[in-house]
């Protein structure tokens, strides 16, 4: 079955773009991860603070402390869809990288996914 793809966009022949099942739980990933708390009109809860933290200096505190709200943020918001088995966080010359970890639920298989949030690069 097909899904929206994230962000909108339009495919060749015009129409609403659309991806596979494992694109679309990538896609709500992303969404959680990258949308601030209160961001979302009737859903302040959704989010997960991520973007507050590019700026934020380097430090293993900071590293636990997005591990900490990546989870809780997945866990709050897609735990019917997926299970999260590791969250990783590194500093790539100024962008914050988290690489993800999960188990589809429908039919458990293991994903990986990466996503990279740009810093200022200082």
């Amino acid at each position: 079955m097909a899904e929206l793809d994230f962000p909108y966009a339009f495919d060749g022949s015009g129409r609403t773009a659309t991806t596979a099942r494992e694109g679309h739980i990538r896609d709500l990933i992303e969404q959680v991860l990258f949308t601030a708390p209160n961001e979302r009109v009737m859903r302040p809860d959704f989010g997960s603070g991520l973007l507050a933290l590019v700026f934020e200096p380097n430090s293993s505190t900071l590293a636990a402390t997005t591990q900490m709200l990546v989870q809780s943020a997945l866990h709050q918001h897609l735990s019917h869809l997926i299970a999260v088995q590791d969250v990783a966080v590194a500093n790539d010359d100024g962008a914050l990288r988290v690489d993800v970890r999960y188990v589809v639920l429908t039919d458990r298989t293991l994903h990986s996914a990466s996503f990279t949030a740009p810093g200022d690069g200082a």
